[in-house]
C-alpha cells in the first residue's frame, strides 16, 4: 500500500526503547471524495519504530460498493518490507519483479523492496466488504540495497489456551514462521472468544506493540478499543491479553528488537538521509514519466498498469534530526 498523503511527513526514526502507552490511530482518507480511510498508528511523531515495523495502517471493515475499495496505481518503495493481511475481502496485487499474487484472508504477502520496487494494489471486483492491515518493516542499513522480491505464505492455525494463534513472522507458542526476514521480529494474529485470555512468553529483549482488530482487549493492563495500539517497551519476559467487553477480540501482536538505527522516512522511501530520499523521489519521477525500465531502479512496469503514482513535493526546508 502506498502512503498517498499529499503532504507526508518527513521524519527521522530512532529504535530506542521508551515507556509503556496507548497510542490512538489517526485517520487518513487513501485518494479522492469516496476514499477508502484508513486509521495509522505508525508512525507518529511520539513514536516511529516497534522493533523494524515502522507503518501500521488499519482499515475496514469498508463497504467497497460506497466507497470504491482500495485503488492504488503503481507507486515505488525502497527500504522496507510490506506486509499485507486481510480478515475480508481480496486485493490484486502487481509488482515490477513480475509478481501477480491476490491478497486473501489468512495469507501472508511479504514485499521486499530492498534497492527499489513498484507495485499496484486493488481491490477485486467481487469484493464487498474489504478489511485488514498494511503493514512496513524498515530494512536495517546492512541489507537496504538487497534485491526486491515477493513471498507468499499460509501460516496454520493452532489452538493455544484460550487463543487461536496464526504466526506470520518469527516465533510464538512454540510455532515458528518459515518466511525471512531482515531483523529479529514477531507478528502474529490472535483471536479470543469472549472473557478468553492468553498469556505467553515473548523475548525479554524485543519491545511489542498489540494491535486491536474486532472487540475490546486488556494488554497487561491496558484497556484498548477497536484500531487502537499498546505499545510495551523491552523487559518483558511475557505478554497477557484479555478479552474484554463481554465479546470475543481480535488483534495482532507485533514486535522486535529495537532496530539501533536512525532512518528517514518520507512518503514511501526508507532511506538515510534527505539527500538519500530526494534522489529516489527524483528517480522515480524520471522512470515514471519514461513508463518504467528494467535497467531502472523501480524496475519494468506491467502491461496491465495505465497509471502510476505521481511523487509529492518535499518539504522546502532541509530535514532537521530529532533527538
Amino acid at each position: 500500500m502506498s502512503n498517498v498523503e499529499a503532504a507526508p511527513q518527513e521524519l527521522v526514526c530512532d529504535g530506542g526503547s521508551a515507556r509503556a502507552e496507548l497510542v490512538t490511530p489517526r485517520e487518513v482518507p487513501l485518494g479522492g471524495p469516496r476514499a477508502m480511510t484508513v486509521r495509522r498508528t505508525l508512525p507518529r511523531r511520539a513514536r516511529s519504530l516497534i522493533g523494524a515495523w515502522c507503518f501500521i495502517d488499519h482499515y475496514g471493515p469498508d463497504p467497497v460498493p460506497s466507497t470504491g475499495g482500495m485503488a492504488v496505481p503503481g507507486h515505488p518503495h525502497t527500504g522496507l518490507q510490506t506486509v499485507s493481511w486481510l480478515f475480508e475481502g481480496e486485493i490484486e496485487h502487481r509488482d515490477t519483479t513480475g509478481a501477480h499474487a491476490l491478497v486473501r484472508p489468512g495469507e501472508l504477502n511479504l514485499m521486499t523492496a530492498g534497492s527499489g520496487i513498484a507495485h499496484s494494489e486493488y481491490s477485486t471486483p467481487d469484493t464487498r466488504t474489504l478489511h485488514g492491515v498494511q503493514l512496513w518493516l524498515a530494512l536495517p542499513v546492512a541489507h537496504r540495497e538487497t534485491a526486491p522480491g515477493f513471498r507468499h505464505h499460509v501460516p496454520p492455525q493452532f489452538a493455544h489456551g484460550d487463543a487461536t494463534l496464526r504466526v506470520l513472522l518469527g516465533s510464538l507458542a512454540g510455532r515458528t514462521s518459515p518466511v525471512e526476514t531482515f531483523s529479529p521480529l514477531l507478528g502474529a494474529e490472535v483471536v479470543l472468544p469472549a472473557d478468553g485470555r492468553l498469556s505467553v512468553p515473548v523475548t525479554p529483549s524485543f519491545e511489542h506493540g498489540v494491535l486491536v482488530d474486532t472487540g475490546s482487549a486488556d494488554v497487561c493492563g491496558t484497556a484498548a478499543a477497536p484500531g487502537e495500539l499498546v505499545y510495551l517497551p523491552p523487559g518483558a519476559s511475557g505478554i497477557d491479553i484479555r478479552a474484554t467487553g463481554g465479546a470475543g477480540t481480535r488483534v495482532l501482536l507485533l514486535g522486535g528488537e529495537p532496530l539501533g538505527e536512525q532512518i528517514v522516512m518520507w512518503w514511501n522511501f526508507i532511506g538515510s538521509s534527505h539527500d538519500e530520499i530526494a534522489a529516489f523521489r527524483e528517480q522515480w519521477q524520471r522512470e515514471r514519466s519514461s513508463g518504467g525500465s528494467a535497467a531502472g531502479r523501480f524496475g519494468a512496469f506491467p502491461d496491465a498498469w495505465d497509471s502510476t503514482l505521481p511523487a509529492p513535493e518535499l518539504p522546502n526546508a532541509r530535514l532537521t534530526p530529532r533527538e
